[in-house]
């Protein structure tokens, strides 16, 4: 045990060595970093049916950040959809597992005249529930739920990704 913490201990004396921050790092002095400023300059487009709107309301907690309004500089489009197929199929026919696979292209454009396109990319991620034959109203819920969690840990992916691509650019500026 007290080998493992030595271990702990030098991998996190080394970090600051070897030019890691993290990617919401405040400013010296306590102002929001440039990924914290930019991510809250952005306007998520309006994304269709139920699981885009899920995913915009998301996305929109997460630009937020310290609810400061902020004006907005970029558009963020995203297309956004859960794909599902039946797995542990019974002899029967009937499934008995679901697989939901919900998936994220996006772009985001500068509110400029040009409308420059900045930058952009994919998120994806799986999720699973069981169906029960005779519990339609559970499976309905269930089915809401993990449309909630995909689309929650689409907005992550998304974000990151973002943070990253303006923490990029602010230490390419200098």
């Amino acid at each position: 045990m007290r080998r493992r913490r030595l271990l702990v201990l030098a991998a996190a004396a080394a970090l600051p060595g070897c030019g890691f921050q993290p990617v919401y790092m405040p400013t010296a002095s306590g102002n929001a970093g440039a990924a914290q400023r930019e991510l809250a300059a952005i306007y998520v487009n309006i994304i269709p049916d139920r699981p885009g709107q899920v995913l915009r309301q998301a996305l929109q907690r997460r630009f937020e950040g310290s609810g400061d309004s902020v004006a907005r500089r970029y558009d963020l489009s995203v297309g956004f959809g859960i794909a599902g197929e039946g797995i542990a199929i019974q002899p029967d026919s009937i499934s008995t597992r679901t697989r939901l696979i919900g998936s994220a292209d996006w772009t985001l454009i500068a509110q400029d005249p040009g409308r420059t396109r900045l930058t952009s990319g994919h998120a994806r991620t799986v999720d699973g529930f069981n169906v029960f034959s005779s519990q339609y109203f559970a499976a309905d819920m269930e089915t809401e739920e993990r449309t909630r969690r995909i689309a929650e840990a689409v907005a992550d992916q998304i974000t990151i990704q973002l943070a990253t691509y303006f923490r990029q650019q602010a230490a390419a500026k200098g």
